[in-house]
Parts: structure tokens; sequence; C-alpha cells
């Protein structure tokens, strides 16, 4: 019986030790791969990082040059600047097993969009992105980049 115990101790705390691999643990922090929702081609390279407690995300890379241009149509201190090296995402905060709360730029319309997202249930490596206003949402699904 005793080596039973022993067996199930080791065990757990092997467990404990390496943690459990959910989505709840696994984080979306890191460059993430966007396509055009029309065509299905890479489009950039988007970094989410932390900052003060709140997740946001910068065009690290554009991998089209028809998508290296400013932003004509961005609003605020935006408008006119290189959308390369620009943050399109803002303020997400993490609850009940998904970064929400924050906004999402859209450079090509200008506009901004609530944001939602999350990992992909099983699959660590797809952040399930959905921007929103109103009723209306659409949703993407971003590959890491490793």
């Amino acid at each position: 019986m005793s080596i039973h115990l022993l067996i199930f101790t080791c065990l757990l705390s092997v467990k404990t030790l390496f943690g459990q691999h959910t989505t709840e643990n696994l984080s979306s922090i890191g460059t993430w791969l966007t396509t055009d929702d029309e065509t299905g081609e890479a489009k950039s390279h988007i970094r989410v990082y932390e900052q003060d407690g709140k997740q946001h995300g910068k065009i690290i890379k554009v991998l089209r040059e028809s998508l290296n241009h400013i932003c004509d149509q961005c609003p605020g201190a935006r408008k006119n600047q290189p959308i390369l090296g620009m943050v399109i995402i803002e303020n997400m905060t993490y609850k009940n097993g998904y970064w929400h709360g924050g906004h999402v730029l859209y450079p090509k319309q200008g506009k901004w969009y609530n944001l939602k997202y999350w990992l992909k249930e099983g699959d660590p490596n797809t952040l399930v992105v959905r921007g929103s206003f109103g009723p209306f949402f659409r949703t993407q699904y971003w590959k890491r980049v490793v």
C-alpha cells in the first residue's frame, strides 16, 4: 500500500512542478501571423506583449509591400504614421478564460473595434481573435510565429 502512495505522491509532484498544459496557463504573449480574410494571404506579424498588467499588440513585420504604408485613415496621433511599428491592440485584460475589454485598430479603415481573444482549445499556437462593433463581429485565427 505504501508503494502506491509513494508513486501517487511522486506523480502529483511532477504534475505540480511542470504544471498542467491548459489554455488557461498558456500565454497569448508572443508573435502572431495574421492573414487576409478575403485572400488567405499572410499579412503581418503582430507582437502581443504585456505592459502594466494589460496586453497590447504592435505590428512588427509587414509581409506584403502593398501594406507597408502610412495610415492616412487612422484617427488622432496615428494619422499619417507608418503602419509598421504601430500599436493596434490596446488595454486587454484577462478574465474568465479570455482577454477582453480593449480594442483593436483596423488601419485600412482607420476604425477602432472592441476586441477579445483566447487560445484555441487544444492548440496553444492558434489565437482566436474576435473584433466587434455592436452586434456585428468578425473572427480571425492567428498562428503563432515560432
